[in-house]
């Protein structure tokens, strides 16, 4: 594994359990604010990170989900936890799966949430669609900023929308819209090639796949399946919610996370 330079990340929290918050394409580590207050005062390290050309993290070449996880492992042996929970949302799941299958011994537990061990259907020829459809508004010059707020919309639950939920979606587009163009494209053109599903039965980790209800992304479904080829894995839902759960639905997202945590991972007894 070739040296890379540190991924910039947000820190709440000490101790010696770390809980790695892995952002979606369109994210950065301000998509964990609502979390990471939480999990510290749980008693948890809890580390949101920005990924290789995110932020102020150093972008990477070649840019792979491969690449994207050997930047990560690199900040679980910086961080130097004795145990390392990740926590992997949409793109940030497909990148701890790939960290799995690298080096399984450096994680102790997995949250997969709103994401898939595939992208796409077998052949290309959707996941080429997919692109074009993502970038066209990009070619025609929108830019992220143009891009963003269309997207961001059909992450949330339809209808209308509570102020503070409104206000998340403010966030988010906010986030999408700061991520560097080159960024984007990149980052979709790896993970249409991600495909980790041998990998399921080799998963040998506490795991938790949780889904949202209303997701267009990653089917509940898939989430569902997913869970079932994963030895012990445990599989929940959370209602009303669409891809951005975590910042549409924080009170649900993180009891979900913290009845895992306690679970598999106390701290009375650790720490």
């Amino acid at each position: 594994m070739s040296a890379m330079p540190l991924p910039d990340y947000l820190e709440q929290g000490s101790g010696d359990t770390a809980v790695f918050l892995l952002h979606g394409v369109g994210g950065g580590a301000g998509a964990w604010t609502r979390t990471l207050p939480v999990l510290a005062q749980a008693g948890y390290r809890a580390i949101a990170w920005d990924a290789p050309g995110y932020g102020r993290t150093a972008s990477i070449q070649p840019f792979t989900t491969r690449a994207l996880a050997e930047s990560f492992l690199g900040l679980i042996a910086h961080i130097g936890a004795s145990r390392n929970v990740v926590l992997g949302h949409s793109m940030g799941g497909m990148i701890a799966q790939e960290a799995c299958a690298l080096l399984p011994q450096a994680i102790q537990g997995l949250v997969l949430f709103a994401t898939s061990p595939a992208f796409g259907k077998p052949g290309g020829d959707w996941q080429q669609q997919f692109l074009q459809s993502r970038f066209a508004p990009l070619d025609a010059g929108a830019g992220m900023a143009g891009l963003a707020p269309d997207l961001v919309r059909g992450m949330f639950a339809p209808g209308t929308h509570s102020a503070e939920v409104a206000g998340a979606m403010t966030e988010a587009v906010a986030l999408m819209s700061a991520v560097p163009e080159s960024t984007y494209r990149a980052a979709l053109a790896a993970i249409v090639s991600f495909n980790r599903l041998e990998n399921l039965p080799h998963i040998r980790v506490p795991t938790l796949c949780l889904a949202c209800e209303l997701d267009q992304n990653a089917a509940p479904a898939v989430m569902q399946k997913m869970a079932s080829r994963i030895a012990g894995a445990h599989y929940e839902c959370l209602t009303g919610a669409g891809h951005l759960g975590n910042m549409e639905a924080p009170g649900a997202f993180n009891a979900a996370i913290l009845k895992y945590l306690r679970q598999y991972f106390p701290i009375s007894s650790f720490q």
